[in-house]
């Protein structure tokens, strides 16, 4: 089964950058799925994780949602889908989760967690002074 790891969450100052990594273990690729960046809000439910970006296979649609247009940016190089982060503020905490999908063929918002079936388990954003 596809296992999606995170990385490069970490504890920033407002205005500083971070680039997130989403990459597989056990020699999946991931180049047949879609995948999404969702970020989950500290004291939210985790049904209340919020998509922020998505991909799909071969990069041929992207978005990036209002709150963060202009600061963050999804990429994919090889096995590994990107999530930029520029000009962090506060309200940018969160865990942010990479999640992988079939079913997305086309970026469209609002990006909703049910359309993907595969979860990293979350890399921690904190921007604070």
């Amino acid at each position: 089964q596809l296992q999606l790891v995170e990385s490069g969450g970490g504890l920033v100052q407002p205005g500083g950058s971070l680039r997130l990594s989403c990459t597989t273990s056990g020699g999946f690729s991931l180049d047949r799925y879609a995948i999404g960046w969702f970020r989950l809000a500290p004291g939210k439910d985790r049904k209340d994780r919020e998509g922020i970006s998505c991909i799909t296979k071969g990069g041929r649609s992207t978005d990036v949602v209002p709150s963060v247009k202009g600061r963050f940016t999804i990429s994919r190089e090889k096995n590994t889908v990107y999530l930029q982060l520029n000009s962090l503020e506060p309200n940018d905490t969160g865990v942010y989760y990479c999640a992988a999908s079939q079913r997305v063929f086309h970026c469209v918002e609002p990006h909703s967690a049910y359309e993907y079936d595969y979860w990293g388990q979350g890399t921690q954003v904190t921007v604070s002074a």
